[in-house]
């Protein structure tokens, strides 16, 4: 009975050859993240300073479909992951990074240039210290996930409740909170890409790996914009 061969930067009984894989994987995964970023980064100045555009979507009930869009597409990737094809999930991937800017033209709105920035050089100094924790510590950080993904769904309710509370206090917790969850998640989410590519490089799989790392750098993306819109509430100043 013939065996199969594993490509050659997969093959696990040479560890450089294994880690050639790995870095090539991984870097695959923060590309996409960062150009989702940067995509959304585009849009949301596009959208912020050019008046009839902005009117046309915060001005009318465009502003939901903004708003809840974005969630859709997550939803609707994560349930159809094993039958949505690498073209589909990249196509869902950069639709997504595109409304999420959208989105993101309020925050550009409010806030001022100077707190933008001061909020997105301090997320990105939380993410790249989290995502170079989870990938090089030793310690198994599976457990994490359940106790993360409460917290989450925690903030998602504190924040529906203060909708109608209009709490400044609640605010800040929820700020503050959310922050170290996303940071917790990045370290999270950064190690399970990893292990995940480990567990399977070997089987030789190419179109799975491709699918799974781009939801890798969807789940990292949200960890990023969510930290960062957090920072902004905390710290930042209005127009």
């Amino acid at each position: 009975m013939e065996r199969s061969v594993p490509p050659r930067d997969y093959v696990a009984t040479d560890g450089r050859q294994y880690d050639v894989g790995l870095r090539k994987y991984l870097t695959g995964v923060f590309t996409y993240m960062s150009g989702g970023l940067v995509l959304s980064a585009l849009v949301a100045f596009a959208v912020a300073n050019f008046a009839l555009v902005t009117a046309f979507i915060f001005g009318t009930p465009l502003k939901w479909v903004a708003i809840f869009a974005p969630l859709a597409l997550v939803m609707f990737a994560s349930f159809r992951f094993d039958r949505l094809s690498v073209g589909a999930l990249r196509g869902l991937f950069w639709g997504f990074a595109a409304l999420m800017g959208v989105s993101l033209a309020s925050a550009l709105l409010v806030f001022t240039g100077t707190s933008i920035v001061t909020a997105f050089l301090s997320a990105s100094i939380i993410f790249l210290t989290m995502a170079l924790w989870g990938y090089t510590t030793k310690r198994n950080l599976s457990g994490w996930g359940s106790f993360l993904i409460m917290g989450v769904i925690g903030l998602v309710v504190a924040s529906i409740v203060n909708i109608f509370l209009a709490s400044p206090a609640l605010v800040f917790a929820i700020s503050a909170i959310g922050v170290l969850i996303f940071a917790g998640l990045t370290a999270y989410d950064t190690q399970n890409i990893k292990n995940t590519y480990l567990a399977h490089a070997h089987h030789g799989d190419q179109e799975w790996l491709q699918k799974s790392g781009i939801m890798g750098a969807l789940s990292l993306y949200l960890n990023f914009i969510n930290m960062f819109m957090m920072l902004l509430q905390l710290f930042g100043n209005r127009e």
